[in-house]
């Protein structure tokens, strides 16, 4: 599977348009991951607790995504956009979705 944000795969020509792809996760904070935040916020720094909650959370949502454009047939997803909303406090969902198409 092909995954790009660009609008074609450079150099090959489509084939098949199948239309959009998309896959997102909600997850929640931890109390614990939010402790140790709270004492990153009073001497500054990386949150790394939470770059790894959202590394994972985009890795999952691109896997649900790219497994629901091979459902459809396509061999490859372009113009591939990644969108957060809160659900409630604490909660939130990472959305990826882009355009399914075959590409030659």
């Amino acid at each position: 599977m092909i995954l790009t944000t660009l609008e074609t795969v450079p150099g090959k020509n489509t084939i098949e348009h199948y239309g959009l792809v998309q896959g997102s996760t909600v997850r929640a904070r931890h109390v614990g991951k939010d402790i140790m935040a709270g004492f990153k916020n009073i001497v500054g720094g990386e949150l790394i607790p939470y770059t790894e909650l959202l590394q994972e959370a985009r890795k999952e949502a691109v896997e649900r995504m790219e497994k629901q454009a091979e459902q459809v047939g396509a061999n490859a997803v372009v113009n591939i956009r990644f969108a957060t909303s809160s659900i409630t406090q604490g909660a939130a969902e990472l959305f990826a979705y882009g355009t399914a198409i075959k590409v030659e």
